[in-house]
């Protein structure tokens, strides 16, 4: 058999090719561009998006041998992306990592309704949510919510460009609008963001994966029209299953855009303290904790440093001893502040002890070990630790970082054997979507495969503690920063 899954992530779209016996064929992938217009604001051009993922597509097509069995797609999450009654964009895609709906966010946090949500939804507020950004638009754009006929997400808007049907899956739609006890648009949910009259632009959840390529679509494409197109949950979560996360317990670690720890749930938990957020699978939840401060801030680091790869980050921490010379580093550099494993539109990153003494090694190691430290941070929020931890990503291709993060959460840290980790996720998915296997765990039983483990080692238990304590000493001047910014 053959498949393509394709992961449309935020800066780079990929389309992998999978052969017998399902292993990777080929791969494509293409940049695409965020665009910033404003301070805080992270936008895309949907057609260039999907214009990234046809030309992916086409090449791993041309490239593999005998019919393609199935297209499956998954992609960033949350964001929105407006159509109007054509499926034709009426304006850019507002981004996940896009903060102008900041001081909504901050009012609903403010007065607890963030917190009743939560009970409900199983998810934190955030400002690149759907209702974050449906509420500003209201204000300053309701022209083209006029103009708009579905919210969608990048995984909604690829499958209706191969499908010509407007859809959301289940994991799409779990925030900020499910409630997760139905798997249903919750009323109460829209009633208490003041957003009722948003319910017409969201597409029903979706739980039957499948529909036909469109013949415009298959002859863009060089495939049979009427292929199957599977939606797979979108990027985080396909990652989770790709790098095996699929039973009750079992944890992965993406190292990516978004660094993001998430657990494999029986069942919601809306009881506990509101944090995080829940992801509806094909069979069971996602406690996921996706942070703002990823791999940017390794790229940001080699620009300060005036490096010109990751990995010389690595080379260069690797010079500094443990603990960087009392050097320490809150990595909460996204304009948007942060969202997990707490939420705080005002979270901005500092190094803290920074002195003549330190050099460049030293910063290196302390960026690395602040990620790290962020990592155990979503951990300890997430519920009972697990047995170990799979990683993947970027990220994931330093053997520094992955022996840090063992050190740090006392886990052995596993990486999967995959090149793209998330198309796995959609590749799995597709098996159990299509009948080719009789479930997405046992997909997983027969087509993941993980890389030999990093072992913790001792002496790194007060890491965690003092980390906490520097950010609560830091944390007290978010405000005062955030008054400096605005007068500017």
């Amino acid at each position: 058999m053959a498949a393509i899954c394709v992961d449309a992530g935020t800066t780079v779209i990929k389309a992998v090719g999978y052969g017998e016996p399902g292993t990777e064929a080929v791969v494509v992938r293409h940049d695409t561009t965020v665009s910033r217009p404003a301070p805080g604001w992270a936008e895309q051009d949907m057609g260039a998006v999907w214009d990234a993922v046809a030309d992916a597509v086409r090449a791993v097509a041309a490239a593999l041998d005998g019919p393609v069995d199935f297209v499956a797609v998954t992609a960033q999450g949350d964001g929105c992306w407006l159509v109007d009654q054509a499926g034709e964009p009426t304006g850019p895609a507002i981004l996940w990592n896009d903060g102008r709906a900041a001081a909504t966010v901050d009012a609903w946090t403010r007065s607890g309704l963030a917190e009743r949500a939560f009970r409900i939804n199983g998810s934190t507020a955030a400002s690149g949510l759907p209702h974050a950004i449906l509420s500003w638009l209201r204000e300053h754009d309701p022209d083209r919510l006029d103009r708009s006929a579905a919210s969608l997400t990048c995984g909604g808007w690829i499958f209706s460009r191969l499908t010509g049907e407007l859809a959301a899956d289940e994991s799409d739609a779990s925030a900020p609008f499910m409630d997760l006890r139905t798997r249903r648009y919750s009323p109460e949910l829209l009633e208490l963001f003041g957003l009722g009259w948003a319910g017409r632009l969201l597409p029903e959840p979706r739980t039957d994966r499948v529909a036909g390529l469109t013949p415009a679509a298959a002859a863009l494409l060089g495939l049979p029209a009427g292929t199957p197109v599977v939606m797979a949950p979108y990027d985080i979560a396909a990652t989770a299953l790709g790098a095996g996360a699929v039973r009750p317990g079992q944890a992965c670690g993406i190292l990516g855009t978004t660094l993001c720890v998430e657990t494999v749930v029986a069942r919601p938990d809306l009881d506990g303290a509101p944090v995080g957020i829940t992801i509806a699978l094909p069979d069971g939840y996602l406690r996921a904790f996706p942070t703002f401060a990823g791999t940017e801030v390794v790229q940001w680091a080699c620009r300060l440093l005036g490096l010109s790869r990751p990995a010389e980050l690595s080379e260069l921490a690797a010079r500094c001893e443990p603990g960087a010379r009392g050097l320490a580093f809150l990595p909460y550099l996204s304009p948007a502040g942060e969202r997990a494993p707490f939420s705080d539109t005002l979270a901005r990153g500092s190094f803290l002890g920074l002195s003549v003494e330190h050099g460049r090694e030293h910063i290196a190691r302390a960026v690395l070990e602040g990620l790290t430290l962020v990592i155990q941070d979503c951990l300890a929020a997430s519920g009972p630790a697990p047995h170990e931890l799979r990683v993947c990503g970027g990220g994931a291709a330093s053997a520094l970082w992955l022996q840090l993060i063992a050190d740090v959460t006392g886990l052995p840290v596993l990486r999967p054997a995959d090149a793209e980790v998330g198309a796995r996720g959609a590749f799995l998915v597709g098996l159990a979507a299509t009948g080719a296997a009789p479930s997405v765990e046992a997909a997983a039983d027969d087509h993941v495969r993980l890389r030999e483990a990093v072992r913790p080692r001792p002496g790194h238990a007060d890491a965690y503690q003092d980390f906490l304590t520097l950010r609560a000493t830091s944390a007290a001047s978010w405000p005062l920063l955030a008054r400096m910014r605005s007068r500017t």
